[in-house]
């Protein structure tokens, strides 16, 4: 039985994935870089830290890549200093979670500033009682570190939390962790890989409170 929940953020609880794929291109630019190919951002999905540094170094070698990515995440915090898009279902199933006295927390690998802004923005921060950021974790997705961490703020056992993912390292960083997992996706595909790793897969967060309302996670 779930007793607590851990969100992802970018594409699962906000739609920013998209976004994200519009502040490259222009700091490329800037810089005066290529463009990156369609693969930079599908098979970048999810990296933060040291992992996103390697994969932007495969396409930016050198210091280009961690100017890139600092002047890109500078982008980022600009745009997101607004409220961001919700995706759909987001606030009835934190209604939910709260009637039903099961604890949030949010397990990103974006900067906690970004996270918490982007969640005192669109008013969800009041639902969330643990935030993991990038900054927390030694190791990023896949790795289970920050689920362990937010499992651990909870006061939850992770084998007793909901892992909310969008992403393919998502995915796995919660069947890693020893979580329930359910991906719920955005940009990425379903896959063969993802099939045999999560408990169960989601149109949308509303259809995440259907399965929890009769039970089934």
């Amino acid at each position: 039985m779930v007793h607590g929940v851990i969100f992802d953020m970018d594409g699962l609880m906000f739609d920013t994935e998209r976004m994200w794929d519009t502040f490259w291109p222009p700091v490329c630019a800037r810089l005066g870089l290529p463009l990156p190919p369609l693969q930079f951002y599908s098979s970048g999905r999810g990296l933060a830290g040291a992992n996103l540094l390697r994969h932007v170094e495969e396409y930016f070698p050198g210091q280009n890549a961690r100017r890139l990515i600092d002047e890109t995440w500078q982008q980022a915090a600009a745009a997101f200093a607004r409220p961001v898009p919700c995706k759909p279902g987001l606030f009835e199933l934190l209604d939910w979670l709260k009637e039903h006295d099961i604890p949030c927390a949010v397990a990103s690998s974006s900067p906690r500033a970004m996270v918490q802004r982007n969640l005192d923005n669109t008013g969800a921060a009041p639902y969330i009682r643990a935030v993991v950021g990038g900054e927390d974790v030694h190791r990023s997705k896949p790795d289970p570190e920050a689920f362990l961490l937010a499992a651990a703020r909870l006061g939850v056992p992770i084998a007793e939390c909901l892992v909310l993912e969008d992403s393919h390292n998502g995915v796995r960083a919660g069947r890693a962790a020893g979580a329930v997992t359910v991906m719920v996706p955005d940009l990425m595909p379903v896959t063969d890989e993802m099939r045999g790793l999560y408990t169960a897969c989601c149109e949308s967060l509303l259809d995440v409170r259907g399965l929890l309302a009769a039970g089934r996670l």
